[in-house]
């Protein structure tokens, strides 16, 4: 019996310089008492034009500073505060650690969430899962949720103030969205929303790839200066919109069980989640045997954009560590087996060593 195709989405998407000074009339049916869960930068960059939002209103605003990682601990404690004030609303503030703490909060709270993300590092915001992480900071499990959040709101100006590199590994892990979505379509592979995978979210996903070719070069230097330009923009809607939804309603293959699996090697513990994703989408182009072309325009833009291209770039010396990386990338469960005919860890070896090699030709 064939797959029941679904697709899912934020209730509401606001994006534009200044957008956070709208922020309570696009969330006032919500309710009128919000816990804002921030990273410590986020709280210094919002908090003010988020306060002004509600101004004249008789709200009760929380604002709370989590302990930086999406871990069980960590929402417990979030948890406590909505019990202990009755709390209506769960709002995360920041990158993805903030936003999934806030997820998950509201999931087992029964509320309503907003998210407010302040970086494009990853396609959090609009996803209806979180990425839960062990207390030791290394990857447990995926949260899926019966619904997407209830709305996401995304001020221009606070991403272009943001450190450049965020926006790029946002670009590294929307990357992977179409390639990913590619491999599942073919396989008749389940989303991550598990269903089948609709016309209109391969539409997303391709437009996700053709607007960071199009685009991400030029956002990337507009962030370099902090100025909101019309490509700027388009790439703030291709690493959250764009790449979140269609992530979801079209699922993930090998560049994020690359991710998960170099979570093993302490050498990698700095590297950005996009950077990895962004390695792990050239390795699966090589397993795929994807036309030279094809690999060539997808290293050339992570090259003219600074994402990585050698195994070094994310900070492995010594190859024979990649088999810890491989084996975990192949796990039960991983999205790595949504591939055509399975890839082993052998196979993930060699082709993340046969990218390596073509990586090192830009550097010499």
């Amino acid at each position: 019996m064939a797959v029941i195709k679904l697709f899912r989405a934020p209730l509401k998407y606001v994006q534009g310089k200044g957008s956070l000074y709208n922020f309570y009339q696009e969330t006032k049916n919500l309710g009128s008492s919000f816990l804002f869960i921030c990273s410590n930068s986020a709280y210094k960059s919002c908090k003010s034009k988020i306060e002004k939002s509600f101004e004249g209103s008789d709200c009760k605003l929380h604002f709370e500073i989590f302990g930086g990682i999406s871990s069980n601990g960590e929402i417990e404690k979030m948890r406590k505060i909505i019990r202990e004030e009755q709390i209506e609303v769960v709002v995360g503030v920041g990158g993805g650690s903030a936003i999934d703490t806030a997820k998950a909060t509201a999931h087992y709270e029964n509320r309503p969430v907003a998210i407010v993300p302040t970086v494009c590092a990853t396609d959090a915001p609009c996803t209806g899962l979180s990425v839960i992480y062990n207390d030791d900071g290394t990857f447990d499990t995926y949260l899926f949720y019966p619904k997407n959040p209830e709305a996401v709101i995304v001020d221009s100006e606070i991403i272009a103030n943001a450190p450049t590199k965020f926006l790029v590994a946002g670009m590294g892990d929307a990357l992977g969205t179409y390639f990913e979505a590619r491999a599942c379509l073919r396989t008749d592979s389940p989303s991550l929303e598990n269903g089948g995978i609709m016309l209109s979210s391969m539409a997303l996903c391709e437009l996700c790839y053709k607007t960071l070719l199009k685009c991400g070069y030029q956002a990337k230097l507009a962030s370099d200066r902090h100025v909101v330009t019309p490509a700027l923009e388009a790439i703030i809607e291709a690493n959250t919109y764009l790449s979140g939804v269609g992530a979801d309603n079209g699922g993930l293959a090998v560049a994020h069980s690359v991710y998960n699996g170099f979570t093993a090697l302490s050498e990698c513990e700095s590297t950005m989640h996009g950077s990895l994703v962004a390695l792990g989408t050239i390795a699966q182009l090589v397993l795929e045997n994807a036309p030279k072309e094809e690999i060539k325009e997808v290293m050339d833009f992570c090259f003219s954009v600074g994402l990585p291209v050698t195994l070094k770039e994310v900070g492995v010396i010594d190859v024979e560590r990649v088999h810890i990386a491989t084996e975990k990338a192949c796990a039960p469960g991983e999205s790595i087996h949504n591939m055509a005919g399975d890839v082993t860890p052998d196979q993930l070896y060699d082709a993340l060593l046969a990218v390596d090699l073509l990586g090192q030709e830009y550097f010499n």
